[in-house]
């Protein structure tokens, strides 16, 4: 499985392998389930036929942008191709490709359409993730306008930032959440994530980021922790953490919050699910969603 496929009515089969020898994708005929079967198997579709068909299979399919696959429209004499879902999610990429065929990408994105970046685009440029995915919207909207400065921090460091700022940090695929006690030590909460990790069969490399509440921006310990297991720290305020489940006890309450390790962990994760719930090492309480 190459992680791209044709989908193609029978009478265009010859010209979808065309495409689909260009892509080292696969060929699929159509067919009723079709599309279900696509969405669960593969990243990028490329559907020759009609817009209409394609977005009828499609629609009933279509549950996040960031989890979508990138599902791109070819019309059946080879002229356009229009990504007609998740266009800054690679679709925008796939129609490009195909213009080694001749075949005209046609770009809707607003960024793109104008010649500006996306924040999507720039975190797949400089392979990275965008952590707080609900701000891409004001941000995209912000590029439009005008231009938006991009900071880098390389070390530690605290960022301290609103709804409206794109976060994005080295690409992962998991969130380690972190509580600790006033005044710990960065070994004990060095030594707690890596047990953490280990428990699960998580290596530091795959984590996206560690979280905590906004309450631990000054545990030095916290900090030099995750410097030194080589991550990003983003803090979250009450709110953001009181919006999601806390699955597990917790002693936060006393503090205004449902949970810490938990809460944090899923505020960042891609997916919500908890793959290792709270657990406590002395004085560091630690959880890992995905």
């Amino acid at each position: 499985m190459t992680g791209t496929v044709v989908i193609a009515l029978e009478r265009f089969l010859p010209k979808a392998r065309r495409l689909a020898d260009a892509l080292g994708a696969d060929l699929l005929p159509y067919g009723p389930e079709v599309f279900r079967t696509a969405f669960s198997a593969y990243d990028r579709i490329v559907a020759l036929m009609s817009a209409g068909i394609a977005v009828r299979g499609i629609a009933p399919l279509l549950s996040d942008k960031w989890r979508d696959p990138a599902v791109v429209v070819v019309g059946p004499d080879l002229r356009y191709a229009v990504p007609v879902v998740g266009g800054h999610h690679g679709a925008n990429d796939l129609a490009r490709e195909l213009a080694a065929l001749g075949v005209t990408p046609v770009i809707t994105t607003a960024t793109e359409a104008c010649g500006r970046e996306s924040v999507e685009g720039i975190a797949t440029r400089t392979g990275c993730d965008v952590v707080n995915r609900s701000s891409t919207r004001a941000v995209n909207a912000a590029i439009l306008d005008g231009d938006v400065p991009l900071y880098t921090v390389t070390g530690t460091g605290i960022v301290v930032a609103g709804p409206g700022v794109a976060l994005l940090v080295r690409k992962g695929e998991y969130v380690v959440g972190l509580g600790c006690r006033k005044g710990v030590g960065a070994p004990e909460v060095v030594e707690a994530a890596r047990r953490a990790l280990e428990a699960v069969g998580i290596t530091e490399s795959e984590v996206l980021v560690y979280a905590t509440t906004a309450k631990k921006r000054h545990e030095t310990g916290l900090l030099e922790a995750v410097a030194e297991l080589g991550g990003n720290l983003v803090f979250f305020d009450d709110e953001t953490l009181n919006a999601e489940a806390a699955p597990s006890p917790s002693r936060a309450d006393l503090i205004g919050l449902s949970g810490v390790a938990e809460p944090a962990a899923l505020a960042a994760s891609k997916r919500k699910e908890l793959v290792l719930a709270k657990q406590t090492y002395g004085s560091v309480t630690v959880a890992i969603a995905r």
